[in-house]
Order: structure tokens, then C-alpha cells, then sequence
């Protein structure tokens, strides 16, 4: 499976987080926040969820059907790239986190409730329906943006399924923000989508506040 590993400078060992794309896959936006997280210290590996051989359609809609079924080969692909990563000399495998964005948020909310992870961060990702369904969840940090009107109310679901569950949380959803707002995607299907009605796009203010809000909360939980 490809991936993109993000190393932080030579130390101790270090607790590591998983990046989980979005649907467009693992691109340089994805390798740019990855470098991210090494920046603030992790050892960081975006996995390419679409590295599974077949026509990249075929695997964008294999990975989405895993997601609905909570199951799938989307699924045990995080769990390699998690014992992978425990496996390395510089990581310190009972300091693990994940992360996710848009379809990679959903993806890392289901798998922090399987995997025995210390924190994730999840931004504007589908949520289950119901509080139990995040049982044994770890804590979470996320972030939603307000204009984004297919996910926001999903930042609100998250936020309650949190407090009923007793689980420590920093949800937030920004008033200014629309969808993929800690994101800089260029070309034809970023201008169709910031005309939407998921709001598409890069937000100045709210992407600084929710890095500072990820590290604090990693800081916290991971160490």
C-alpha cells in the first residue's frame, strides 16, 4: 500500500498519528498536512485508501462502500498502517492518534471506536446516528463549518453523542467556514464547489484556530 510518511526531527520515541484523505485521495494537500503533524512532532502516515489495484473509480467507490458498512478492506488498511507504524524505532506504539478530513473524517471517527487509539481529530466527517453506535470511542477533537449545509449538523450530532457518552471532546463549528475549510484545493471542481451548497473551501481564520485546538488537545491525550 503507498503511503506518505512525515517524519519529525531526530528524538525520543513519538507518539504517531494516522491521516486518512479525503475522497480525492492521497494528493499534496494530504501530504502537506501530514508534514503538518510531523512539524508539531508526530510521526505521520497518510495511507492511500485507493492503492487496492482496479480502475481508480472502482476504488473510490469500494472505499465509500466500506464507510457505509463500517467494514471492508478501507478498514484493514488503517489497521496495517497502524501496526506498521508501532513497528518503526521512532514511535512510541501506545501514542497513537488518527485524523481525518471529509470522507477520512468518517473514517476516523468509526475507527478510533475499533482501535486502540489515544486521540482523533475529525473534521467536517459523517457521524453515526445514534451515541451508541460511538462506544469505546476515544477522545475526539473536531471541527465543522457553519455555511457547510450537509455537514454542520453532523458537528452538532457529534457534540451530543459525546456528551451523553461521558467522552472527552472539543467540538467546534465555525460561523465563516464552509466544507474542506482546512483544505486548499485548486481548479474546476473547487470553484463548483465553493458556489454549493457545502460551501467549498480554504478558510484563513478557522484553519489556524483548529491546528492550534489539534495540538493542544494531541498534546493532551498523546503527548
Amino acid at each position: 500500500m503507498r503511503a506518505a510518511l512525515a517524519l519529525p526531527p531526530a528524538g525520543p520515541r513519538r507518539p504517531a498519528v494516522i491521516v486518512i484523505h479525503e475522497v480525492f485521495g492521497l494528493n499534496d494537500d494530504i501530504r502537506r498536512m501530514t508534514g503538518r503533524f510531523a512539524d508539531l512532532g508526530y510521526v505521520a502516515l497518510a495511507p492511500d485508501l485507493y492503492d487496492a489495484g482496479g480502475a481508480r473509480p472502482l476504488c473510490i467507490a469500494r472505499t465509500m462502500l466500506a464507510l457505509r458498512r463500517r467494514d471492508g478492506p478501507a478498514f484493514a488498511a488503517l489497521e496495517a498502517a497502524r501496526r506498521w507504524l508501532g513497528e518503526r524505532s521512532e514511535v512510541d506504539a501506545a501514542r497513537t492518534g488518527v485524523a481525518g478530513f471529509c470522507m477520512g473524517g468518517g473514517f476516523a471517527l468509526l475507527y478510533a471506536v475499533r482501535a486502540p487509539l489515544g486521540a482523533a481529530a475529525v473534521f467536517y466527517g459523517e457521524v453515526p446516528k445514534t451515541a451508541e453506535e460511538l462506544g469505546g470511542v476515544c477522545p475526539v477533537v473536531a471541527g465543522y463549518g457553519a455555511r457547510d449545509r450537509f455537514f454542520a449538523g453532523q458537528g452538532r450530532r457529534l457534540e451530543e453523542h459525546l456528551k451523553q457518552l461521558g467522552v472527552p471532546h472539543d467540538v467546534r463549528i465555525y460561523l465563516g467556514a464552509g466544507h474542506s475549510y482546512m483544505s486548499r484545493h485548486t481548479g474546476l471542481l473547487a470553484t463548483l464547489g465553493a458556489w454549493g451548497p457545502m460551501a467549498v473551501g480554504f478558510d484563513a481564520a478557522a484553519e489556524p484556530d483548529s491546528w492550534a485546538r489539534v495540538e493542544a488537545f494531541f498534546r493532551t491525550h498523546l503527548g
